[in-house]
């Protein structure tokens, strides 16, 4: 059983920078998929980004390429998606996910239906 971690939110004002971290455990290898999505109050939940822990994949949202990047520190089987020139439209909850490669055509895996994993959710606030 996946069990997901996150940390790293807070608040910051427009174009500043934040890191958030999803520390993964319960998993034996690496085919999986890991992905951030995020729901601000009253809108729908929207993937982020998201990677192949094996590294050879990995997506944006068009909303955040440029400005969001992940990072793995397989040592500590942690997850980093560092958010820089932050604005205001990127506050949300955001929300760490997994789930087994065989469950996520890479074609959804900004899709949040395809995870079964999810962690609690750490609050970005940009102002």
């Amino acid at each position: 059983h996946v069990q997901l971690v996150e940390s790293g939110g807070g608040s910051v004002q427009a174009g500043g920078s934040l890191r958030l971290g999803c520390a993964a455990s319960g998993h034996s290898d690496s085919s999986y998929f890991m992905a951030w999505f995020r729901q601000a109050p009253g809108k729908e939940r929207e993937g982020v980004a998201a990677i192949h822990l094996r590294g050879h994949f990995t997506r944006y949202a068009d909303s955040v390429a440029g400005r969001f990047t992940l990072a793995q520190d397989n040592a500590k089987k942690t997850l980093y998606l560092q958010m820089n020139d932050l604005k205001p439209e990127d506050t949300a909850m955001y929300y760490c996910a997994a789930d087994r490669d065989v469950n996520v055509p890479p074609s959804l895996v900004l899709d949040s239906r395809r995870y079964n994993y999810w962690g609690q959710g750490t609050q970005v606030t940009v102002s």
